[in-house]
């Protein structure tokens, strides 16, 4: 006969402190009570508190500060990024993509090495040249983009670049299909004038041409 286990009690713990925390128990930023105080409201011991603020912790809900105590960094638990991007329509990620590579452009004209330069040079030729597929083609448009980003010499909007790829990958294919059309001379100059604009060190332009390019492919969203 097979024995069910029961939810641990520190898992239980936390879970309770979350319901408190989300019932407004506790306001963002503010200190909890020490383990001596939470530990018989939860009918726990005081090793089974700090297993639940460790486990309350690694969800981003709270923080121990050394020498000061635990605080509420989050009135609720963050959900899973990977699950978020999956979710988000075309518009969100076009959104989403003008946060991140409007900055990025603007960095890469202050930042960009002269190697990266060329890469984006060649990403930008290479983006031209292919037009066998749909699919191609975005990947190639991938790249130059990811050549910019990585140009801005700040590995947070790598790292979401790159953690939002694959939707974004997605995305863009699903819209150019809807176009009917992609790979155009206006949209090849177009990205000439962002990849020229970060050669001539202007993050002004870098930043117009790229939400404007972006806009415009929200614009056929209707």
């Amino acid at each position: 006969m097979t024995q069910l286990n029961r939810t641990p009690l520190a898992e239980q713990a936390a879970d309770h402190l979350l319901e408190r925390i989300r019932r407004g128990e506790w306001a963002l930023g503010q200190k909890l009570p020490g383990e001596t105080t939470l530990a018989p409201q939860l009918g726990v011991g005081r090793s089974t508190v700090r297993e639940a603020i460790r486990d309350l912790a690694g969800r981003g809900v709270l923080a121990s500060r050394q020498g000061a105590g635990v605080f509420v960094t989050a009135l609720e638990q963050p959900e899973d990024w990977d699950r978020v991007v999956r979710r988000a329509d075309v518009a969100a990620v076009i959104e989403a993509r003008i946060a991140i590579e409007v900055e990025a452009a603007v960095l890469a004209a202050e930042r960009r090495t002269s190697d990266e330069l060329q890469a984006m040079e060649a990403a930008a030729r290479e983006r031209a040249a292919r037009q066998e597929s749909i699919e191609i083609h975005v990947d190639a448009d991938t790249a130059l983009h990811r050549s910019i980003v990585a140009a801005a010499h700040n590995e947070i909007l790598v790292e979401l670049f790159d953690s939002f790829t694959p939707r974004s990958r997605q995305a863009m294919i699903d819209l150019l299909r809807l176009r009917g059309e992609y790979g155009g001379d206006a949209d090849h100059q177009n990205h000439l004038r962002i990849v020229q604009a970060i050669a001539d060190r202007d993050g002004t332009a870098a930043a117009t041409l790229t939400r404007d390019h972006l806009l415009a492919l929200k614009a056929h969203l209707g």
